[in-house]
């Protein structure tokens, strides 16, 4: 690897309360983000585990059916606004300018203010809960339910208000992260050589913009219906409700993509490093993202199969949400080849993005189940779409960014997490997410519908149920497990050096954490693996060619 001319002195960042508040430094924004979004993860797992506790077995009385339905309003808003997204723009954050040889965001104070919109639009969104209610429509707000007397009261306004400031947020670090990525790369870098995780984010970026003025119009509308008398989703005043839901899936299966995208480029980075070997067919992994980005756009009405719309209409979205697996399959035969022949070692990080390949591989398969018109009008109220979405999200997302956590820790704080309690993490996790997720695809076939508060014996329910409370309580006892590893390794855990693993990457050629300015001389790269091909990596064996 060459370098340029352009030095810098060593520096410290400063320290104390008052230089995080006011922190335009990028890795220590990706810090904010990284612990807010966790803070918000365990915030919607315990909701999830009060609504489990709810449905163990029929008939019970745990909580209140209103309450019910506060809970996993926001357990679902919770865990896909304030967690999954925004914590992967927290990597991106902090890797994005280290992966591209940048020494910044391209506009520091604007992803300062990122940060803090997100922040309070957490605060705003759960603030409810003591000033009023929470919402309690679904976590897609469905009209006429938000809009109605069910509904009356603040609890949708905060919902509208918290997410308007979580999309501003999310609008104004795409912008960031594309003006970097597009103008800041280091002098060698051609786009189609950039690391796997910053193009993920480039795309994803580019799916923020064009997505979120959807939803930031919908949810608009909403206040204007619920509060100065307009009636754009009221059939009585000439309006109706199926404007909302095109709006919402206009964003919301796009935002899928957005949740997921990340995800992949995280494990893209994580493969090849514990393969020793790179990244197989690298261009078509990177242009299959641009096809999933596109494709993510024309596949929103098969969550509306059933309003009656014409038959060619269902047919069209039918065949786009099957063609999008055809992008997706490609990841995923890449990925294979990269393990292919290549002295794997299952590291934490390494066995997250393993099992990342295999929830999403069952969730990929259900959803083009679903994609079938006939099999979609049978299953879509049922709780085999909750199995499909935990099996994308939660089997492919989460897992993503644990494997990101254990991967890329050592660089952010200089320590690496425990690996034998980060296997037990990976196990238990593993465990307890098959457990709470995969029997909800038999009982959504046997009937049972999603958003009910309870239900009555002799169903056949019940067995599935308590599987699931049993696999959503292991869970969180591995998430406790993954906190105290961190708690710990942070601590005293062992020191990770510059490059513990043997990284391709330039994040590993500068120290562990990076100096305020990220590199002392600039890099100037050739190629894919610069550091790889440069001969710098210092942990594990040579790389295959």
């Amino acid at each position: 690897m060459a370098t340029a001319a352009s030095t810098l002195p060593a520096s410290r960042p400063a320290s104390g309360f008052m230089s995080w508040i006011t922190t335009v430094d990028h890795k220590r924004i990706g810090i904010l983000y990284l612990y807010t979004t966790f803070f918000f993860f365990i915030v919607g797992g315990l909701e999830a585990l009060t609504v489990r506790a709810q449905l163990t077995w029929s008939n019970l009385k745990f909580i209140g059916p209103d309450v019910y339905n506060q809970v996993f309003t926001m357990h679902g808003t919770t865990m896909i606004f304030l967690f999954v997204i925004p914590i992967l723009a927290g990597f991106g954050n902090y890797f994005v300018p280290l992966l591209i040889g940048a020494r910044d965001m391209a506009f520091p104070k604007l992803n300062m203010l990122s940060f803090w919109l997100l922040l309070f639009g957490g605060l705003v969104l759960n603030s409810s809960f003591v000033l009023g209610g929470a919402p309690n429509a679904g976590w897609t707000s469905y009209a006429p339910l938000s809009t109605t007397v069910y509904s009356t009261g603040s609890a949708i306004d905060f919902w509208i208000f918290g997410l308007l400031l979580v999309g501003i947020s999310s609008t104004i670090g795409a912008i960031n992260f594309l003006v970097t990525i597009l103008t800041m790369r280091c002098p060698g870098m051609k786009l189609t050589e950039m690391p796997m995780f910053v193009w993920s984010m480039m795309v994803t970026s580019a799916m923020v913009l064009f997505a979120t003025p959807m939803i930031t119009v919908a949810l608009i509308v909403l206040f204007l219906d619920r509060n100065f008398g307009t009636l754009y989703f009221s059939v009585a005043g000439g309006g109706d409700p199926l404007i909302w839901q095109n709006l919402f899936w206009f964003y919301s299966h796009p935002a899928v993509y957005i949740m997921i995208l990340p995800a992949m480029g995280i494990i893209s980075e994580v493969l090849p490093v514990f393969s020793r070997k790179p990244l197989f067919g690298h261009q078509f992994i990177a242009w299959s993202s641009v096809f999933i980005a596109v494709l993510g756009f024309a596949v929103w009405a098969h969550h509306m199969f059933q309003v009656g719309s014409p038959l060619s209409v269902d047919s069209f979205f039918a065949a786009a949400s099957m063609v999008i697996a055809v992008p997706t399959g490609i990841k995923i035969f890449n990925w294979i080849s990269t393990l292919y022949q290549g002295a794997v070692k299952l590291t934490t990080p390494m066995l997250f993005a393993i099992g990342f390949i295999s929830m999403f591989i069952i969730g990929g398969l259900s959803g083009v189940a679903l994609a079938a018109v006939p099999v979609n009008w049978q299953t879509h109220d049922t709780y085999f779409v909750v199995a499909h979405i935990h099996y994308v999200l939660f089997g492919g997302s989460v897992f993503g960014i644990f494997s990101g956590l254990y991967y890329w820790a050592p660089k952010m704080f200089g320590r690496k997490l425990n690996e034998r309690l980060g296997k037990w993490h990976f196990w238990i996790h593993t465990l307890g997410f098959n457990l709470a997720f995969f029997g909800m695809h038999m009982v959504g076939l046997l009937g049972m519908p999603r958003r009910i508060y309870t239900y009555a014996s002799g169903q056949g329910w019940e067995v599935y149920n308590l599987i699931s409370t049993i696999g959503a309580f292991t869970i969180a006892l591995s998430v406790l497990l993954f906190m105290i590893n961190w708690v710990v390794s942070m601590r005293s855990g062992e020191a990770g050096g510059n490059d513990p693993w043997g990284g391709a990457t330039l994040e590993w050629s500068t120290s562990s954490p990076p100096p305020a300015h990220n590199f002392d001389i600039v890099p100037t790269v050739h190629g894919l693996n610069p550091l790889w091909a440069a001969g710098e990596h210092h942990a594990g064996e040579q790389p295959h060619a």
